[in-house]
């Protein structure tokens, strides 16, 4: 019985073999059959084996033009389009006609290789044809559009000279996702030590070293990398607060997590699931963390969203929960694909990847501006940084000056390598930003503190961002963005906060401040100066800047029930004595008059005037009088 039942599927395998046959130009039976053993290969993703059997199948038919095409394919898959170019081509001089499905892969091929005439022209052809395959007819109509923007738009004659990072940097089968913390002495990101998703993945850094040049890569942390992968990451940009992505393996909620890890005294913390709030059973990946840590950009195919993957948004709040997501909305997202969100170190310009959007073919580059709680339009970065191939990584360092990518060509020995360039030659950075590091210190013993420091926006009374110093070192970094105002404050439970001005102009290229902290212990007699409260020349009215100081005296009174402060006037010497004792009087009693309509109680509060019988420095410049016209306040009982 089992005779028959062999001799009848073999009947039946051979009329199939047949009839497939059939459908195929090819007279030869061999060639039909390395044809289709070639093409079980193909699905598979095991490209060199069928371009071997496709090409034994051509030698034994050499006009084959199914085996040329399915050739040609495998060729674009891979990148490499002059081959794929020239197989195409062939196969339209051997068919003669009916020739759609070849003149929809050429349109598609000279896109990516940015000839975008020869893309309409091949495109329109297919067209032409009437083609039923909807899906197909929209993709070739997104081709089209494509093309048409880049003729209008690539109009830019500039320079563009990437250059790949050293073979010491660049030194594994696949590296990507390259992150640069803002002071520029330390490059992060992914590497991969084969080029198939199965193999591992890890997150490694490397350290600039005197001479400007990168150090080999290590592995970021063993507490930090394990057995599983680890990919796409963010930094804050003091490089303490590490958010990456991992993919099966550890505990999680999905696919692909979110995961963080902290740095305190040098040593990373073992990482934590980012928890239910931002992870779901879907996939999360590709975060981008806010300079200070507290806004999180991050790609997600959850439900709710606009289309497959789009960015969400989510927030720290003051108890250290980050908030429920928000999807980007349809200014941002499409109802294709989103990947790769940066967002740039001033908090402005938002940088993600979409195939979504008109373009110069595939994933393109795109920009948008914040502006309060909303944001701009997308507006496409442009050539030469875009072109007809997929770009789906990009960071911009926080003073504009330099670019870093990774080139994932399919035609080159290694398929991630990562590349530098100078941004500021093609692409002119709005808002730059700046730094200001130091150390925070007891004033007394001048050990290291862990304390809050916050920044402000004078002119519209916003909290910008918030840091915490190391524990163990008492290091800080804050991102200053040009064209601000800023206060600075430091504070620590039991010490006395400290208040600090900033001012960074537009295209000033600011340097660095370097400027370490130092903070009293609460205790009597102990007093500070209050750098951010204004007035006008020879006026004792409070200026609507000043309110940002006014409310964290309140809020250090309120922390302190016990506290009773003296808060004392200062001018410079210009004018008599009488004039600037009274000016001087007036303007510590406007600070005390509104901190008592604020609801603290006069008894807690004196006031005194000393004119400019007590300068900090002498009255000798127009910038000395500038600090010796100050008010202070001083704790007098606590």
């Amino acid at each position: 019985m089992w005779k028959i039942h062999l001799i009848i599927c073999c009947l039946f395998f051979c009329a199939y073999q047949s009839i497939a046959q059939s459908r195929l130009s090819t007279k030869s039976k061999k060639a039909a059959e390395l044809y289709y053993e070639a093409d079980n290969y193909r699905v598979r993703g095991q490209y060199n084996q069928a371009i071997s059997l496709l090409e034994q199948s051509i030698q034994k038919d050499k006009k084959f033009h199914e085996a040329y095409f399915r050739l040609a394919t495998i060729y674009k898959a891979q990148g490499d389009l002059t081959k794929a170019e020239s197989l195409f081509l062939n196969v339209i001089e051997l068919k003669g006609e009916n020739n759609g499905p070849s003149y929809f892969e050429l349109g598609e091929l000279y896109l990516r290789k940015n000839d975008y005439k020869q893309a309409i022209d091949y495109i329109n052809k297919y067209l032409a044809y009437n083609p039923r395959n909807s899906q197909r007819v929209m993709e070739a109509n997104t081709i089209l559009s494509n093309a048409q923007f880049a003729i209008e738009n690539n109009k830019r004659e500039v320079s563009f000279n990437p250059k790949p990072l050293s073979d010491t940097v660049n030194a594994f089968a696949m590296q990507y996702f390259p992150v640069v913390t803002v002071d520029g002495q330390s490059l992060i990101f992914t590497r991969r030590l084969g080029d198939t998703p199965n193999d591992d993945e890890d997150l490694v850094i490397c350290k600039l070293d005197s001479n400007g040049q990168w150090s080999a890569p290590e592995s970021i942390s063993s507490n930090i990398n394990s057995q599983f992968n680890e990919g796409t990451c963010t930094i804050s940009a003091d490089g303490r607060v590490l958010i990456f992505t991992s993919c099966y393996g550890r505990n999680g909620y999905g696919s692909c997590d979110l995961y963080i890890s902290e740095k305190e005294g040098g040593v990373w913390s073992v990482p934590e699931n980012l928890g239910p709030n931002i992870n779901s059973r879907y996939w999360e990946s590709q975060p981008s963390l806010s300079a200070d840590g507290r806004t999180l950009y991050f790609i997600s195919n959850r439900p709710n969203g606009l289309g497959g993957r789009d960015i969400w948004v989510s927030y720290k709040d003051d108890s250290e929960v980050w908030s429920k997501p928000k999807n980007m909305g349809p200014l941002v997202n499409t109802v294709q694909e989103e990947v790769s969100p940066f967002i740039h170190p001033n908090g402005l310009i938002l940088y993600y990847a979409t195939n979504g959007l008109p373009g110069f073919g595939g994933f393109d580059l795109y920009s948008s501006q914040r502006d309060n709680d909303s944001w701009s339009k997308p507006v496409n970065i442009g050539s030469p940084i875009n072109n007809g191939e997929d770009q789906v990584s990009l960071f911009i360092t926080s003073r504009g000056d330099k670019g870093y990518y990774s080139n994932e060509s399919l035609n080159s020995e290694k398929k991630g390598v990562l590349y530098e360039f100078e941004l500021s030659e093609i692409y002119e950075l709005e808002n730059k930003a700046s730094y200001v590091q130091g150390i925070v210190r007891d004033a007394e013993t001048k050990s290291p503190l862990k304390a809050k420091i916050e920044l402000f926006d004078l002119s519209q009374d916003e909290r910008l961002s918030v840091v915490y110093s190391d524990s163990v070192t008492g290091e800080y970094l804050m991102v200053l963005t040009e064209g601000s105002e800023y206060a600075l404050y430091a504070n620590a439970k039991s010490y006395l906060f400290n208040t600090y001005t900033f001012k960074m102009e537009l295209n000033n290229d600011s340097e660095p401040v370097a400027m370490d902290i130092y903070l009293s212990p609460i205790k009597e007699n102990v007093s500070t100066r209050l750098n951010n409260i204004f007035f006008d020349t020879d006026s004792y009215s409070l200026k609507d800047n000043s309110k940002t100081e006014l409310k964290k005296i309140i809020s250090f009174l309120k922390d302190n029930p016990k506290v009773r402060i003296e808060i004392v006037g200062h001018t410079d010497n210009d004018g008599n004595d009488s004039y600037n004792q009274e000016l001087s009087l007036k303007r510590a009693e406007s600070v005390v008059e509104y901190l008592k309509n604020a609801g603290i109680d006069q008894s807690r509060l004196y006031f005194k005037g000393k004119g400019a019988s007590n300068p900090l420095v002498p009255n000798t410049t127009e910038e000395n009088k500038s600090l010796n016209r100050r008010i202070e306040f001083k704790i007098v009982e606590f």
